[in-house]
């Protein structure tokens, strides 16, 4: 609150007469006492520093003046919005102080104090500078400069010696302050967008749009703002008309032309390229991911390129773009990054469509793990796989699976090993997330429109029985007792086998780590032999959906197993070992490879010993 300091006389006679009155002080002396006003006294002593002026004086002589008293904090706001300047030393010239001196007499008002209550609505005053302000009481008094915004008075009738000070909120600004400064004071983002007569479809789409853009755009950011042009919204629309858009999608499009934070063309160029995040939501609620190349012009997306760069704002930068952008799915977002060109070649190698058709499927949800380039370079193909199956394999189909999301566990890729029997894939986040044991991600969360990408180091291929194994740690027991324990007896090859090229397909029961830990011992390498082929069924790729109660499968080993189903407890079904114990868990199932199917048990399957 503004505390008018005055000089009081006190009587020092015992005489009970009346106290002489109140000394007022001037109105220069009122804004030195007055702390909030300091950078008002500043900004008067600093344009008195010009020989043309001597406002100081002025405003000591004996008026009467009203005058509208700006605060700290707007002097403050003034200098944010204009470019260069930091503080009042920045008027260092005799011309920019003759120019704060014209900002500074447009608030005074000579020849008459005027109190609030004096001022009308609609109320024109002539102030000292020679321009005009406007006086709208409605709500509160408000003083109207040559700007869009008005000024609060937020303590009105400060009485002084020579006049009246009403201490406002804003700095008033002239046209000629306007015009001699234009191109240095900073609007916000909206307000110069309106001003720009090449964008005008711009505006017409932010007020057409949801959510108040234009008061969006005004707010305090800051923002990077990818700006389209006339004729970029011309060939965006193709001869419809912003009406024709339904509102929710405009409203997106648009919100994938904002990055939240201030982006200059330094700022990419010193990326070269990469991702950033506008404030369009894609898949999963997420915040859409946007491509930008930076190594000649600016690109973004691959189809979008900066024509006008660090156009500065108040409230951020904007960029002027020759294309609108529109949010990208899967298949776009892979074409616009020259690092996946291997992948978008081999997924449309030959004409084919089927995948570019697929990931272009907006009422689905996918996952894809994307190979760069120097993972294709670096892959043989060792097992002559089918290219379009591998590439199915990078795909999962009805999720998005952001990174904040993964754990270790299995999913299901588009690639199957037989008609509605698909391919699974093991995901370990143990340290970072690797797939299938072979495969890093080195750029996670790519939001497309219709899924997610995460950029991968190593083609991930069709995975075998022995792939799973060796992938999750949940089976480190068992891969040592398949090589280390039994190195007379090649289990790796016999078990990767192909394509009707060894026994395969098969079908294995798996036992965990802590399986193993419940023996006694694990037997030597004569009996662990035979205790390791009585979890392989050889020829079959049995899945649970094909398990009845009562069933039986032979081993490799040569004995056989029973189910039970139900299973017991938690258990998905109960196997009868070939040594007859019972009651050993299925606990998970239907881990499919290209070459048989795995389901994870909790006990270790002994055969009969005595056959």
């Amino acid at each position: 609150m503004f505390v008018l300091f005055t000089l009081t006389m006190v009587s020092c006679s015992d005489d009970d007469g009346p106290n002489p009155p109140e000394t007022q002080v001037n109105i220069v002396a009122t804004a030195q006492a007055t702390a909030e006003l300091s950078t008002l006294v500043s900004a008067l002593q600093k344009a008195d520093e010009s020989s043309n002026n001597d406002l100081v004086a002025a405003l000591s002589g004996e008026g009467p003046f009203t005058v509208f008293a700006p605060t700290n904090e707007a002097f403050n706001d003034l200098l944010a919005q204009l470019d260069g300047f930091d503080s009042l030393d920045d008027f260092s010239t005799q011309q920019l102080q003759d120019l704060l001196a014209v900002i500074l007499t447009y608030h005074v008002v000579p020849g008459a104090a005027v109190l609030s209550t004096d001022l009308s609505d609609g109320q024109t005053i002539t102030t000292l500078q020679g321009s005009t302000l406007e006086v709208s009481t409605t709500g509160g008094v408000f003083i109207g400069d040559a700007t869009s915004v008005d000024a609060r008075v937020i303590t009105p009738d400060v009485e002084a010696s020579n006049g009246v000070v009403h201490i406002i909120d804003k700095v008033l600004l002239p046209q000629a302050i306007l015009d001699e400064l234009a191109d240095i004071i900073l609007v916000p983002i909206t307000d110069l967008a309106l001003g720009n007569e090449n964008l005008e479809s711009l505006v017409a789409a932010l007020q057409a749009a949801d959510g108040d853009l234009p008061s969006v755009l005004r707010g305090e950011g800051p923002f990077t703002v990818l700006a389209p042009t006339d004729e970029a919204f011309e060939t965006f629309l193709g001869g419809a008309q912003l009406s024709d858009i339904p509102v929710d999608v405009l409203t997106n499009v648009l919100l994938n032309h904002v990055i939240s934070g201030e982006v200059t063309s330094a700022d990419l160029a010193s990326l070269g390229s990469g991702y950033t995040k506008t404030l369009a939501v894609g898949a999963g609620d997420e915040n859409v991911s946007l491509y930008f190349d930076a190594s000649g012009d600016v690109i973004f997306n691959g189809v979008s390129t900066v024509q006008v760069p660090d156009v500065k704002a108040l409230n951020g930068i904007v960029h002027v773009v020759n294309a609108v952008i529109d949010i990208p799915n899967i298949v776009e977002h892979a074409a616009a990054n020259p690092n996946l060109s291997s992948l978008v070649g081999a997924l449309t190698s030959g004409g084919n469509t089927t995948f570019t058709d697929l990931l272009s499927n907006e009422n689905e949800d996918f996952t894809v793990f994307a190979p760069n380039n120097d993972a294709f370079t670096a892959f043989t193909n060792p097992n002559g796989n089918d290219l379009n199956a591998i590439l199915s394999n990078h795909v999962v189909i009805g999720a998005a699976a952001f990174s904040t999301g993964l754990e270790n566990s299995y999913v299901n890729t588009a690639a199957e090993f037989a008609a509605n029997e698909n391919l699974s894939l093991y995901i370990n986040t143990d340290d970072g997330v690797t797939l299938n044991g072979t495969s890093d991600v080195i750029f996670a969360d790519i939001v497309a429109s219709n899924g997610v990408i995460h950029v991968v180091d190593a083609v991930i291929d069709l995975p075998t029985v022995v792939t799973f194994a060796a992938a999750d740690p949940n089976f480190s027991t068992l891969v040592q007792a398949l090589t280390e324990l039994t190195p007379s007896t090649d289990f790796v090859s016999v078990l990767s086998a192909q394509g009707g090229s060894g026994s395969d397909p098969f079908t294995v029961f798996a036992p965990t780590n802590t399986a193993f830990e419940a023996l006694p011992n694990i037997p030597g390498e004569a009996d662990l032999i035979p205790i390791l082929q009585h979890h392989v069924v050889a020829g079959a790729n049995v899945r649970s959906g094909d398990l009845s109660n009562g069933a039986t499968a032979n081993t490799l080993e040569g004995d056989a197993l029973t189910f039970s189903l139900p299973g017991t407890g938690d258990n998905i079904a109960d196997i009868t070992d070939g040594a007859g114990n019972t009651g050993i868990g299925i606990i998970a199932v239907d881990v499919q490879a290209i070459n048989g199917v795995v389901h994870v048990i909790d006990t270790v399957l002994i055969p009969d010993t005595t056959n």
